[in-house]
């Protein structure tokens, strides 16, 4: 159980020291799921006109 909770005490001084760095790889992500998804959705408008 010790080793349990020295485990979860070194994740927790792991998460704050390191933070900043999952808020960039998340940033990321989303910025590349955001514009593959708008880039789609043009060159669908682009090729696929609704209004002609």
């Amino acid at each position: 159980m010790q080793a349990i909770q020295e485990g979860y005490r070194g994740l927790a001084v792991l998460l704050a020291v390191h933070w900043d760095r999952l808020y960039y790889g998340l940033a990321i992500i989303c910025a590349l799921f955001l514009g593959s998804f708008f880039g789609s959705l043009i060159i669908e408008l682009m090729t696929h006109p609704a209004f002609h």
